[in-house]
């Protein structure tokens, strides 16, 4: 564990997620969350926390790890065709991951959503965030859309607002 990693976690901290991420922004990324999920039947949840404190930073736990805990905690794995998908933004270390139920995992694969996260990345870099991730709700949907297209009714079975932590 870096020193340097923690000063960042401590110094931005949660306040960092709300800056970036107002309401106005967050009310944009719902809308296009629930745009979506109309061009298929999968299920996609957007988590940004600004920082890690506690026991996950002092243990040394990784933007993975910790999007893993936040996949299981809000059961984005508990849909009907195991078709959920978190994107999840650790801003303190500049990380996105995307974590898929198994279902869709298994037709993407690490490498599709490896690619999704850096470019989502890049944008970060340059300050894009909004921009960001719209995009990479895009790219994440336009694959749940050739393996899950919206044939017939689909209840959205998890809730489309962003949670920023």
């Amino acid at each position: 564990m870096s020193i340097g990693r923690i000063v960042r976690h401590l110094v931005q901290h949660h306040w960092r997620a709300r800056q970036v991420f107002p309401q106005g922004v967050l009310d944009r990324i719902e809308q296009a969350i629930k745009r979506s999920e109309a061009t298929h039947s999968g299920q996609v949840r957007f988590v940004a926390e600004g920082a890690l404190d506690g026991r996950p930073l002092f243990r040394n736990q990784h933007a993975r790890e910790r999007a893993l805990d936040v996949f299981s905690h809000l059961r984005i794995w508990d849909t009907a065709h195991n078709n959920g998908v978190l994107i999840y933004l650790l801003l303190a270390d500049r990380d996105v991951e995307i974590i898929a139920d198994r279902g869709i995992d298994a037709k993407v694969g690490s490498e599709g959503w490896e690619t999704i996260c850096r470019a989502m990345e890049a944008e970060f870099g340059a300050g894009q965030f909004e921009r960001g991730v719209i995009d990479g709700i895009a790219a994440v949907s336009k694959e749940l859309a050739k393996y899950y297209p919206p044939g017939g009714p689909h209840p959205n079975e998890l809730p489309d607002k962003p949670v920023v932590m």
